[in-house]
């Protein structure tokens, strides 16, 4: 399958673990979850990279002409 056609996928980031993914944007939820519930207990330590979450809301933000 071509590059262009791939499902999108978002950058994962986990200080603690010291790792950073890339997950399909539909599996980012549960991935999150399945993390942080196994190797955090539940805190919220692994994250979407907070640079692309920053830019998305920005764009939504944008999107929704609140800015």
């Amino acid at each position: 399958m071509p590059e262009s056609d791939a499902d999108p996928e978002v950058p994962i980031v986990c200080p603690e673990c010291e790792t950073t993914t890339r997950i399909p944007i539909e599996d980012v939820a549960d991935s999150l979850e399945r993390h942080n519930e196994g190797m955090h207990d539940g805190e919220e330590v692994a994250q979407v990279d907070p640079d692309i979450a920053e830019e998305l809301a920005d764009l939504v933000a944008e999107d929704l002409g609140l800015l």
